[in-house]
């Protein structure tokens, strides 16, 4: 199989940590992965972020910080027996999460209860059937599960669709995605683990110490200053596809020291 790498992000690689998060039974050694897992990953979250800021009035930084939460719900619910294109099910759940934040400071349009009470029961269906299939639903697929008219769930998506003054129909993604329209569904997660996020970036930047200088700057200018990699390149003067190849090693070191920390 060719190597999936896309944004800077290797998806074969990211997959691999994943299989190993999901068999680590030490909940530190968990936290450790996953946050290697998420800073890797971390373009995705403000590509997503970055198109859905176009189109409200908040801090792009503080869409980024709803959208890691996403992410990291997409890190822990990944079941790669189901599906391992885990970029299609990271992408909907970070842009749900972002929309379920943007729709609570939108103003709000009120449906019926009994509408409100159907969107909500589809939203939890597509939750549910993203897991088993793999991939999105399409509304056809719901109402039969839901043993729904088909035009009754479409008018519970628009219903919820109308509350916020935000639209996300026309969201769509490039690099061969397979998926367009997330913002259909909405990621019903709270916000209490951003302090954990906090205190997993003070974790990577202890581990960044004991990786040679030139591989922690790389993963510092392509984490933390959002560069990429031609412009990094540029500044090291040496070729796009050496930074490249050593973002990866960074990455390589970075997960062995977190394995050690595991056998501490």
């Amino acid at each position: 199989m060719p190597e999936i790498i896309q944004n800077g992000i290797d998806y074969d690689q990211v997959v691999e940590w994943l299989e190993e998060y999901q068999k680590v039974s030490s909940e530190k050694s968990k936290e450790q992965l996953q946050n290697l897992i998420a800073i890797t990953c971390m373009p995705l979250v403000k590509k997503v972020a970055r198109t859905l800021a176009r189109r409200a009035t908040d801090p792009v930084e503080d869409i980024i910080q709803v959208g890691s939460l996403g992410l990291i719900k997409a890190i822990r619910l990944y079941n790669p027996e189901i599906s391992r294109n885990f970029k299609s099910y990271a992408t909907y759940l970070i842009t749900g999460e972002i929309r379920h934040y943007l729709r609570d400071k939108a103003s709000m349009i009120k449906a019926p209860r009994a509408i409100q009470e159907l969107a909500y029961r589809v939203h939890k269906m597509t939750l549910e059937m993203i897991e088993e299939l793999g991939e999105k639903p399409t509304d056809s697929q719901i109402a039969n599960k839901m043993e729904l008219p088909v035009a009754k769930v479409k008018e519970a998506i628009d219903a919820d669709r109308r509350k916020t003054t935000l639209s996300l129909d026309q969201l769509t993604f490039q690099d061969d995605d397979d998926f367009s329209n997330w913002g259909d569904k909405i990621a019903d997660v709270n916000y209490e683990n951003m302090q954990s996020l906090r205190e997993d970036r003070i974790m990577l930047m202890e581990c960044l110490e004991s990786i040679e200088p030139i591989y922690k700057h790389i993963v510092e200018m392509t984490y933390f200053k959002d560069m990429s990699q031609v412009e990094i390149a540029k500044e090291l003067g040496i070729s796009q596809m050496q930074v490249s190849r050593k973002l990866k090693k960074a990455l390589v070191l970075l997960h062995d020291i977190v394995k050690e920390k595991q056998e501490l």
